[in-house]
């Protein structure tokens, strides 16, 4: 299939750093602290391996956290497997990887027991046994949650004190991973494996400058992309690291349109619309409020979801937010809103504390009070292409999690199925690594691939950034808007910065943005969460799957791999 195309800025194969000052040795490096990244090193331990594990802030101020809904899976004698495989296809229009999401129903309700184990604590019934709700897209009870509304919060501190037990695992926080190093090899490239990083560390109060790690094996769980958008729930924090790093390094991405806007995240007053700039995070009103019986209503009090989808406010999360923003395009408004008076400020406060906490803060009490929102960037359903033990098209470099696209999601991620895949594809990286650990290989000199010095955008460029994507890439999305914003991308990516840590990020951001409205631009068709108001309706043509990489001179290429 020819692909269409759009003039985009060349990207950077390695990001302009002071040379290495310090360097480490260990087996294995994990790259990310959320769910998987710390599952994934327990497993490793469990196996024997030594494990670094680098994190960008703090050990807890992932995306992993912010999680409110809970974690999908078959627990309920009257559930199946296969249920919860057709919800999760259905979900994901016909993009899924049905082996992928065979592993994840299969094997979900044995990594949720192992979570539990290792001491997380989940809401129980009366009687002790798991309290079940459901979510968008699940036509059965399967969600289990924490503190109501706290699920993430919960299952961090779980993993969290888990591996501050294990003194074999060296937590690494306040860093940036910059680059991944490869061994010589027999590629085109003249390079091989995967054999460590380079990052950047933050001291007390000062910088420490850039390092390298060595390992045998590196696992990328670094999270998602939102903050390419404007408007996003996710902390400030999602880059894009992971994904950037894997691009530079040669890794194949695929899916990578396929964006999840939240249906209802909370719009302060000051945040109405296209926010100015910045990492802002917009707190989240989970879906699981719609699942207890919150409707969706617009500015006149009229539910405007019913009629639409058979689950009306339950449909799935790109349903849900397209019905909103056909609202928003049709009224003018900023929001809609989100009415729960009906089920009483006690229910309210005890199932969903966190959430009447954010809407309370700004004046807003869901006991007597509409609830404004509005969709925002949630989920990257696509990410860094992997197999089914989480092996990335670069030997030794593997990725699980929100960074990594195993199949699982296709065009669209179903409710809580997010924590579940960090748990089972961790666990897959782990014995894939266990059984078969090359010995540690020296680097190809820095750059060596590049022929040159690397090079970063200053920073001042995200705020545009952040705008452009949101209007021309977001919720709805045409040829004449992504070319808009591929226009500004390319301009942006003329600037060159410094290397620090805000011109890094910004070079991450115009990476993945890049990557993102590629192949948003050859997908000429509505899927998922992919919405082109140019092409409305899905078409069999594009039934497959579009791959991503950059090429030695830094310009992105598409391929087409059909599945039909």
């Amino acid at each position: 299939m020819e692909l269409p195309t759009v003039d985009l800025p060349a990207l950077p194969r390695l990001l302009a750093a002071p040379a290495p000052g310090w360097v480490e040795t260990t087996d294995v490096i994990v790259v990310g602290s959320g769910v998987a990244g710390l599952t994934a090193a327990l497993h490793l331990r469990e196996a024997g391996l030594h494990v670094t594990v680098v994190t960008k802030v703090n050990i807890d101020e992932g995306s992993t956290r912010w999680a409110q809904g809970g974690i999908a899976a078959v627990l309920d004698p009257h559930d199946t497997p296969a249920a919860h495989a057709s919800d999760t296809e259905i979900a994901g229009v016909g993009l899924c990887d049905p082996a992928a999401v065979r592993v994840l129903v299969e094997e979900g309700p044995t990594r949720l027991r192992e979570l539990m184990r290792i001491g997380a604590e989940f809401d129980r019934n009366a009687d002790g046994s798991l309290m079940l709700t459901r979510e968008g897209g699940h036509r059965a009870d399967r969600i289990v949650h924490a503190g109501g509304d706290a699920t993430g919060a919960e299952v961090q501190r779980a993993l969290h004190a888990a591996v501050r037990r294990d003194p074999w695992i060296r937590l690494v926080e306040h860093a940036l991973v910059l680059d991944l190093l490869r061994a010589p090899g027999e590629s085109p490239d003249g390079l091989g494996p995967a054999c460590g990083i380079t990052l950047h560390v933050l001291g007390e109060g000062s910088e420490d400058g850039v390092g390298a790690i060595l390992a045998r094996a590196v696992v990328l769980a670094t999270g998602g992309m939102g903050q390419i958008y404007a408007a996003t729930t996710n902390p400030a924090v999602s880059t894009g690291d992971g994904v950037a790093l894997a691009i530079r390094a040669g890794a194949a991405v695929t899916d990578v349109e396929f964006v999840q806007f939240h249906p209802t995240a909370l719009i302060t007053p000051a945040g109405a619309g296209v926010p100015g700039a910045g990492h802002a995070q917009q707190p989240l009103v989970s879906e699981a409020l719609r699942g207890e019986g919150a409707h969706l209503v617009d500015g006149d009090g009229r539910r405007f979801m019913v009629g639409q989808h058979e689950l009306a406010e339950l449909a799935p999360r790109d349903v849900v937010a397209k019905g909103i923003h056909r609202v928003l395009l049709a009224t003018g408004a900023e929001h809609v809103f989100l009415d729960a008076r009906h089920l009483g400020g006690d229910f309210l406060a005890r199932r969903f504390p966190t959430i009447v906490a954010s809407c309370l803060a700004i004046g807003v009490d869901p006991a007597t009070d509409l609830i404004p929102v509005a969709p925002a960037a949630h989920y990257a359903s696509g990410g860094v292409r992997t197999d089914l033990r989480g092996r990335t098209s670069i030997p030794g470099l593997y990725a699980c999690g929100e960074v990594a696209c195993t199949g699982v999601h296709g065009a669209n991620r179903l409710a809580s199925n997010s924590l579940l895949e960090g748990l089972v594809f961790s666990r897959r990286i782990a014995e894939d690594i266990a059984a078969g650990l090359p010995e540690q290989a020296q680097p190809a000199p820095t750059g060596a691939w590049v022929g040159g010095e690397g090079w970063v955008v200053p920073a001042d460029a995200t705020p545009t950034l952040q705008r452009a994507m949101t209007r021309g890439a977001g919720v709805l999305r045409s040829a004449d808007t992504l070319a808009g914003t591929a226009g500004v991308l390319t301009g942006l990516g003329e600037g060159r910065g410094r290397p620090r840590t805000a011109d890094w990020e910004a070079t991450n951001l115009i990476t993945v943005a890049s990557t993102l409205v590629a192949a948003a631009y050859a997908r000429r068709e509505t899927r998922g969460c992919h919405w082109r108001e140019d092409f409305p309706a899905a078409d069999e043509r594009w039934h497959g799957h579009l791959v991503g990489a950059v090429g030695a001179q830094g310009r992105l290429t598409q391929t087409w791999e059909g599945t039909r």
